[in-house]
């Protein structure tokens, strides 16, 4: 609801979800957006024990799949066109990053391919390459708003038993279950915290995508 940037908000009780103890105001508010969002996306991708999962796009909602991932247990590869990200990856949780060059779906295929993609990218041509890297049976969760129309080969769909599905926030429980793994710190968002009063240059950064992760506003020091 509006109000958001506003000092005092009108909500409805029913809207609203308690912090668990030990978690900060600053790393809370990305879990109310970004992490309630990719842990929905973890949960319709219905990972089995055992399955292999892969995050492509790892900025403001792909490094907080990475870590969910990770959390709940599964082996995660992270998908990235930048190499000198690779070492803040690994230390986000990925067990492996697969460097992709011109064909993301033909890196993570040699890679190994994946059972489950977390897609958070907005390029509707990256998306339709990773979905050729899905294993047998393998699902493709797309979280982000692709720039145009997503060609998927068809055949990869029919006789591999591929799935491409989508999602945003789903179940109230997904938002409990991310709130409560970023309180047990499994689960820490990578943030830039700005004063109310710099709120205007935390959205130029915003829009001039120099925002590396995700931003916080702060209402009360």
């Amino acid at each position: 609801m509006g109000g958001g940037d506003s000092e005092l908000m009108l909500a409805w009780a029913s809207g609203c979800a308690l912090i668990p103890d030990g978690l900060s105001f600053e790393d809370a508010a990305p879990m109310f957006c970004a992490g309630y969002t990719v842990m929905s996306g973890l949960r319709n991708g219905d990972p089995k024990p055992g399955e292999r999962l892969a995050v492509v796009g790892l900025g403001g909602l792909g490094h907080i799949a990475l870590q969910a991932s990770k959390a709940v247990g599964l082996e995660t590869i992270a998908v990235t066109g930048q190499a000198d990200k690779k070492a803040d990856l690994v230390a986000l949780g990925a067990d492996a990053v697969v460097v992709a060059g011109d064909d993301l779906g033909a890196a993570l295929r040699d890679a190994g391919g994946a059972d489950v993609i977390l897609s958070t990218t907005n390029s509707a041509k990256q998306i339709a390459s990773a979905f050729g890297a899905l294993r047998q049976g393998g699902r493709l969760v797309n979280l982000g708003v692709p720039d145009g129309p997503l060609t998927v080969d068809t055949r990869a769909l029919m006789w591999g038993q591929r799935q491409l599905r989508g999602s945003s926030q789903d179940e109230r429980s997904d938002l409990y279950e991310i709130l409560t793994l970023a309180a047990a710190g499994k689960v820490k968002p990578r943030i830039e915290v700005y004063p109310l009063a710099r709120i205007n240059e935390a959205r130029a950064r915003l829009e001039a995508g120099k925002m590396r992760y995700r931003a916080v506003v702060q209402h009360a020091p």
